[in-house]
């Protein structure tokens, strides 16, 4: 496990991570979390989800205060006063041409923006948002705003995201990144349920890419970072941490980019367990 002296940050991935399946916090993952913070460990949450959901998922969690690394790495806010440290918008541009194939695929996407303070933060363009998006809008979410896509007349894109199978966003994100390559970065996550999500976001919009830049102004450096994560969108995350820890119920690809495994999985505390393990707490 190394020195647990030199750890300074930890840094923890939401889904499938730091919650259970019910998406709560067990209280002994809270417990360790305000332990490590009173120890002078900066913790900070890197998920896929924008902030206003991490926000609401993570208030139990006592003193500590997080940063929040939203939406993989396109956006950080402080969650004490919600300052925004860091953006990464893709490009107009290179959303029109991904909206444009992706309508040859019979692909409609759920754009993430940044548009916090205006009270909403997905746009989608299809009324029939449950069947054509699978789910990924849920009823009654009022930060969703149906608008029809004109590149031109859209800011602030944290990411475009598809929910469709693994195979069919596989062809589609391959098809683009022949001749794109560069322009963006793409994730595909697995470990969500029966469908895959593919992302497109600015080319730093990639939880290490972020992490590294945000570490790096406190001072911290990689090998003093420990990481945990369940999903292919932890994968660089974990290979690049000084410690990189996949979960038990984390995904093959996953667990082949980390040190450690978790003994436990996310509904049996797993990051407690590691973390009261690699801390000696």
């Amino acid at each position: 496990m190394g020195d647990y002296m030199k750890y300074k940050m930890v840094v923890l991935d939401l889904d499938g991570t730091l919650l259970n399946n019910d998406k709560h916090i067990s209280l002994n993952n809270i417990k360790i979390l305000n332990d490590l913070h009173d120890r002078g460990i900066k913790i900070v949450i890197a998920t896929g989800r924008n902030y206003y959901m991490a926000k609401a998922l993570v208030r139990d969690i006592g003193n500590v205060e997080p940063v929040i690394l939203a939406n993989n790495g396109a956006i950080i806010r402080k969650l004490q006063n919600d300052e925004l440290i860091e953006c990464n918008y893709l490009n107009p541009l290179e959303f029109e041409k991904i909206y444009r194939e992706g309508l040859k695929y019979n692909l409609n996407p759920v754009l993430h923006v940044d548009e916090y303070f205006n009270g909403y933060d997905l746009i989608y363009e299809n009324e029939n948002f449950e069947e054509v998006y699978r789910g990924y809008i849920k009823k009654g979410y009022e930060r969703a705003k149906l608008k029809k896509f004109n590149p031109s007349e859209i800011n602030n894109i944290l990411s475009v995201c598809y929910f469709n199978d693994y195979n069919t966003l596989c062809a589609f994100s391959d098809k683009l990144n022949k001749t794109n390559r560069g322009n963006y970065n793409t994730i595909c996550n697995r470990n969500i349920g029966k469908r895959a999500l593919l992302e497109f976001l600015h080319p730093d919009g990639c939880k290490w890419s972020a992490l590294k830049k945000y570490a790096l102004q406190h001072n911290v450096g990689s090998d003093e970072i420990v990481s945990i994560g369940d999903d292919n969108n932890d994968i660089e995350l974990l290979k690049n941490s000084g410690i990189g820890i996949a979960m038990l119920n984390g995904t093959e690809e996953s667990k082949k980019a980390a040190k450690i495994i978790t003994a436990h999985d996310n509904n049996d505390s797993g990051v407690y367990h590691v973390l009261h393990e690699i801390f000696k707490i």
